[in-house]
């Protein structure tokens, strides 16, 4: 079953990572995700019922089962999906580390967010 991935591609950073992972899920053979930039099509935020802004900022994956995971979650489940990744993934998901990780995940977000933003880059 697809994904689908919504990315910010006026965020070179996040343009950067989102490359790499897309090289690494090709590499192993994983080629059911639907990447979607939402900097290219804005209008692919309404699949979503999110405001444009708040998908800019954080990286959102629609599973397979239809379920919205964002941030590190969204991290998490492209992980699982790469072999090469699946241990991150699921360290992603333990308990500690998924109480934690979004704190500083989110801090990051939105601090790259307010730096493109700053840039003008979009």
């Amino acid at each position: 079953m697809s994904v689908k991935v919504y990315y910010n591609s006026a965020c070179p950073v996040c343009n950067a990572g989102i490359h790499k992972q897309r090289q690494r899920m090709q590499q192993c053979g994983v080629d059911d995700a639907e990447w979607i930039d939402v900097h290219q099509m804005p209008e692919a935020a309404q699949e979503l019922s999110i405001p444009l802004e708040q998908i800019r900022e954080r990286l959102h994956v629609r599973d397979a089962d239809g379920e919205l995971c964002i941030g590190i979650d969204a991290f998490a489940e492209l992980f699982e999906r790469t072999p090469s990744q699946r241990g991150w993934g699921k360290l992603l998901r333990l308990p500690i580390i998924r109480s934690v990780a979004p704190l500083f995940y989110n801090g990051f977000a939105r601090l790259l967010y307010r730096w493109n933003r700053a840039l003008k880059h979009w």
